[in-house]
């Protein structure tokens, strides 16, 4: 399995299955609008390619997190290499979904690496009814339309 790096964020909210990057990817202007309210913006800056990726290719919240600049000070791949782990920074997160990933995944990611963490990030945000792509937060496969319940 390939890992992308640019989708390996240092926080472990994991860009592989991001709202944002999946608009990005299939260029879905319709969910794109639908997104921007969320963070009041426009549809077109409803778009990313990693968080690691480079300048505008970036989102705009995550070019400026906190959490990404911390661990970069600090010469870490990730919050999971850090004894302060949980910090202010996570204690803080203004989004409370992003808040349970985080202080889910990146214990998990401390103990299987990120090669195995990525592979059950992936896993997880499969909709157990058909199998469809889910993003982190849906709550209904728009696939099947079933209830999901994914953090």
């Amino acid at each position: 399995m390939e890992v992308k790096k640019e989708w390996i964020p240092p926080c472990g909210l994991y860009c592989g299955v991001c709202a944002i990057m999946y608009a990005t990817r299939d260029e879905n202007e319709k969910f794109r609008e639908r997104l921007a309210p969320v963070y009041g913006l426009s549809p077109d800056e409803i778009r990313c390619e990693g968080c690691l990726a480079e300048g505008d290719a970036v989102f705009s919240y995550c070019r400026v997190c906190p959490i990404k600049n911390c661990a970069g000070e600090k010469g870490y791949e990730g919050c999971y290499q850090c004894d302060d782990f949980p910090c202010q920074f996570i204690e803080e997160f203004p989004m409370p979904v992003g808040k349970r990933v985080m202080l889910r995944a990146v214990p998990r990611w401390r103990e299987v690496g990120t090669e195995k963490w990525v592979e059950e990030e992936e896993a997880r945000y499969r909709c157990p009814h058909c199998g469809a792509e889910l993003f982190r937060g849906a709550k209904r496969c728009r696939v099947c339309k079933e209830s999901v319940d994914v953090d």
